[in-house]
Order: structure tokens, then sequence, then C-alpha cells
């Protein structure tokens, strides 16, 4: 039952954030998504709905054996940033998936940020 209200209370906020945040060709959204094993990172362009660049632990290429934890999250975000800055995205907004902005959430944040994306 509490788990119930919990996810109930996550998708919420999850629809909250995607009132406001929409991604555009100048400004993809970069959706994050955290799993108990796996971190994925897209870069949207709602307005023709596609993934302009993605990256997480489960594809091939350095973040495939990371685990979904803080040290995890800081080199996903900074493969993320790299990625997208591969594909000529500098300027992002940031759709956290109904997750709280701490721990692991921050960490790839500030590694994406550090490696050279404007939020």
């Amino acid at each position: 039952m509490r788990t119930e209200k919990k996810l109930k209370l996550k998708q919420l906020r999850r629809w909250r954030i995607r009132k406001t945040v929409t991604g555009t060709a100048e400004r993809p959204r970069m959706a994050v998504c955290f799993t108990n094993e796996n971190i994925h990172v897209q870069f949207i362009d709602d307005v023709i709905g596609k993934t302009l660049a993605a990256t997480s632990t489960v594809s091939k290429g350095e973040a495939k054996d990371l685990s979904a934890n803080m040290t995890g999250a800081k080199k996903v975000g900074t493969l993320a940033a790299k990625a997208a800055i591969d594909k000529g995205i500098k300027a992002v907004v940031f759709d956290r998936g109904g997750n709280r902005f701490t721990g692991k959430v921050k960490a790839l944040a500030d590694a994406a940020r550090e490696a050279g994306l404007q939020f």
C-alpha cells in the first residue's frame, strides 16, 4: 500500500514537470531515468518527437559496466554531455523524471554541466 502511494506521487510529479518542460531543436529535453540497476539519458526534440542522442549504462561503450550509483551517475552525465555536444547540442532543458533533485540526479546534472552543457 505504501509503495503504491509513493509511485502515485512520483507520477504526479512527473506530469507536473512535463506540463512545463518541452524540448525543441535548439534546446532539447534531457530526460533522465533511474532504475535500480541502470541509468538512461535521452536528448529529445518534442516538436518532431525524435530522440537526438542517448546514453545509458546498458548501451555499448564506455558506460556499459557502470552501475546506478553516485559514481555511475557522474560518469553517465559526462558521457551524455559528450554525446550531446558531438551532435551539436549545447543547451538543454532538464527533465528529472519525477525524481527529487538530490543525490544521483544532482550528481548527473552537475557532471553534465561541467562537461559543457548549459541548463
